[in-house]
């Protein structure tokens, strides 16, 4: 690095506030050639150049407070961090004066506290294009240093620089770290045997629509799937309209319109909407309203890649089901060995709110009806 950083003062003291500027950017200077006066709670410090060369970046204005190890000065070229022995004290000691070096930043979105650091951290961090927000802080109080700058910047070198999450992704962040800390997640596992889809003469299945209608009716038959729960008041609200979230993928994140009132629809009528719903996601002019309200969720996975998964329950749902991909597989049939179409299932549920019993009568009901050639 090329950064002379402000060195030990001696006597316990951890930082000065800059007095006067001896030296500009642009300037060529001697080593020893008196470059900055600083005040701390003793004295006023007169600090030299610990090289020749020429300055490109002063870090800090007459009044701001810089901690030891911070950085005061750029050079030109590839120098190695220079620390120096600093001038002769000029005056006795000072009371010591009230610390309101720390400067809040209203653009902290990742935990809407202040960023603590100092005017000469923050100029180092602008000028190694370091985001503040993006820096693990390692000093007291929970200040960024410029050890904490510098580490950032070398791995922003390294790997690239990283980014906020924004939008969607953000808000699937927060969901999941909701669902993670709120949530007592167990998850069921089975495989549906669909052969009876595909004899010859079934018409084709829409799988997703299937998928809907196993749900519908599995609520119905277990009821306590379908609720909403309030960890902290420990009450739940058994809903009697089913109204189903479906995950859609896309390349700007997860997003999970809601499919209304799915046991009282016609399939035709569902898949109608469904359609409308992806649509507006693609577009992403889908209304707000749309992703809300949801009482039970599907994520049908098997459609991209995936046998059995562990889906995610977003309060206050406590029920999400997962749809594997078909496929053949081996299995007995009337006790001989038969190649049919296999559906693996995966329901999690929250057990806060859900007993095992519960849990596995609704996938019971959700295989029955899988498992039948077709659907009214």
């Amino acid at each position: 690095m090329k950064y002379f950083k402000l060195p030990d003062l001696g006597e316990g003291l951890s930082e000065a506030e800059i007095v006067e500027w001896h030296v500009k950017v642009g300037d060529s200077i001697k080593e020893d050639q008196l470059m900055v006066s600083v005040e701390t709670a003793k004295a006023i410090v007169e600090v030299p150049s610990p090289q020749s060369g020429v300055i490109c970046a002063l870090f800090g204005e007459a009044g701001d407070v810089v901690h030891i190890g911070e950085p005061l000065v750029e050079y030109e070229g590839e120098k190695d961090d220079s620390g120096t022995v600093v001038g002769d004290l000029s005056l006795g000691a000072k009371q010591e004066s009230k610390d309101d070096f720390i400067v809040g930043s209203a653009h902290n979105q990742q935990n809407q506290a202040a960023i603590k650091a100092t005017p000469s951290v923050r100029a180092l961090a602008k000028r190694l294009e370091v985001d503040l927000t993006h820096v693990k802080a390692t000093g007291e109080d929970g200040r960024i240093t410029a050890n904490d700058i510098e580490k950032a910047a070398q791995l922003n070198s390294d790997k690239g620089h990283s980014e906020s999450l924004k939008g969607v992704r953000k808000a699937m962040a927060k969901n999941m770290a909701a669902s993670h800390a709120q949530v007592v997640p167990v998850t069921l596992h089975d495989d549906v045997d669909v052969h009876a889809w595909f004899t010859s003469d079934n018409p084709q299945q829409d799988i997703t629509m299937r998928l809907v209608h196993a749900i519908a009716v599995a609520c119905e038959a277990e009821p306590s799937m379908n609720v909403w729960f309030d960890g902290e008041q420990l009450s739940r609200r058994l809903l009697t309209q089913i109204d189903l979230g479906i995950a859609v993928d896309t390349g700007q994140g997860l997003f999970v319109p809601v499919l209304r009132n799915i046991s009282k629809r016609s399939l035709d009528d569902l898949r109608e909407g469904l359609d409308a719903l992806r649509a507006a996601v693609k577009s992403r002019k889908i209304p707000p309203q749309e992703m809300q309200g949801a009482t039970i969720t599907l994520s049908n996975f098997g459609t991209l890649a995936g046998k059995h998964a562990n889906p995610v329950v977003l309060p206050p749902q406590v029920t999400i089901v997962g749809a594997g991909g078909i496929r053949d597989e081996v299995v007995a049939f009337e006790r001989q060995p038969v190649v049919h179409a296999i559906l693996p299932l995966s329901v999690t549920f929250d057990h806060r709110a859900v007993t095992g019993g519960e849990a596995a009568r609704f996938l019971k009901a959700m295989m029955d009806d899988l498992a039948k050639a077709s659907v009214d």
